[in-house]
């Protein structure tokens, strides 16, 4: 796992460096906003944004790789995953992806935690967190939220339900020899994802306060959640996958018994956010797009092209109205992160650019989510 982890960090540092970039512009001014909304989104909802994103994410994981792949081509996921040339567990992804986004410098924090784990990395560290872990329910999503304090800088902390969504999480728990609970069943509470939001310094006495952090700072930590978890798909899945010799990441996966391709891994994630109550919606758009409705949409997404191509370290920003609501978007650029992405473009029919190469940038990322006027 060590050698695993300094593989991601280095491969990081892109990353790290757009969003250090992307940060201070507004970090300067102040991470925090109080008082008044048009300034800012709840921290709660910025929790509830970047859990919608690991939980999205998680679920497309076990649901159309984990258990597709298993009865497809039994091909298994196990704690050994790296030796045994097999797929990670559900849980084993979203922790390479949590501590790959908390490595990034940015401030954000995402840990499994839990009250019987098998990792004892894994146990509650404070009573606060032991007390959250008891109040979780598998019958709400409901988190259990606090503020905290450390050296004068104040962080918005919220541990939601981490449910077993997969038959693979439950053997695993059930199995284990250090697992101390062997009963655990599909829907049960396992433990908690606790995600910690950092504010700035705040007063004492206005603790009782809506605290919000501004919408470019939200849009980076959700950026940066679905980079990582893009990244370690790509890393730890589909070029493993590939170089061992046991399956491939193609287009038409599901027809195909294959992997999907990192970019409709993706996609795929921001299908299920989308679907969720929290209006969070992701596209990619791309001047060659080999889907069309991947074609920028408005002027404001044309504009946002040439800008990230002109200057792929900062992303594009601007606001629309949708009906009654307003959205703030963030355009990001979106690079060839595997050899499965470059092929794929350049050798398909309905691609109008055939010369792409590793790490070029290919388009944009577009996260948008609703803001006060």
């Amino acid at each position: 796992m060590e050698k695993t982890m300094g593989a991601i960090r280095l491969r990081s540092v892109a990353l790290a460096a757009l969003l250090f970039v992307c940060l201070i512009f507004t970090v300067s001014s102040s991470v925090l906003a109080q008082g008044n909304e048009s300034s800012g989104i709840p921290a709660r909802s910025a929790a509830d944004y970047i859990h919608s994103v690991v939980t999205a994410s998680r679920a497309f994981y076990a649901k159309q790789v984990v258990e597709r792949l298993g009865n497809e081509i039994a091909l298994r996921a196990t704690e050994n995953w790296e030796e045994e040339n097999t797929l990670p567990l559900p849980a084993q992804f979203l922790k390479l992806s949590a501590e790959n986004s908390s490595e990034l410098g940015i401030g954000l924090k995402i840990r499994l935690i839990g009250l019987n784990p098998i990792n004892q990395e894994n146990a509650a560290v404070t009573d606060l967190e032991t007390l959250g872990l008891r109040g979780l329910s598998k019958d709400s999503d409901e988190p259990f939220t606090l503020m905290l304090q450390k050296e004068g800088t104040w962080t918005f902390q919220a541990i939601y339900p981490d449910v077993a969504i997969s038959q693979s999480c439950v053997n695993c728990h059930n199995e284990h020899p250090n697992s101390s609970k062997k009963d655990y069943q599909l829907g049960d509470v396992i433990g908690g994802i606790l995600i910690n939001v950092p504010l700035s310094n705040v007063p004492l006495a206005e603790k009782g306060k809506v605290f919000l952090v501004p919408p470019q700072i939200v849009s980076d930590y959700i950026h940066a959640t679905l980079e990582s978890d893009r990244y370690v798909y790509t890393e730890h899945v589909v070029k493993r996958m590939a170089a061992a010799d046991i399956v491939e990441a193609k287009e038409f996966w599901i027809d195909e018994n294959a992997l999907p391709l990192p970019d409709q891994f993706l996609l795929n994630t921001g299908r299920l956010t989308r679907g969720s109550k929290m209006r969070l919606n992701l596209r990619l758009i791309s001047q060659w797009p080999i889907n069309f409705n991947n074609s920028p949409a408005n002027e404001f997404e044309r504009n946002a092209l040439g800008m990230v191509s002109d200057n792929p370290l900062r992303p594009y920003l601007g606001r629309t109205r949708r009906g009654r609501t307003t959205y703030f978007q963030a355009v990001y650029p979106d690079f060839a992160v595997s050899d499965a992405c470059v092929d794929c473009h350049n050798s398909h029919p309905k691609s109008s650019r055939k010369d792409h190469q590793l790490d070029d940038l290919m388009g944009g990322m577009i996260i948008s989510f609703p803001v006060k006027k």
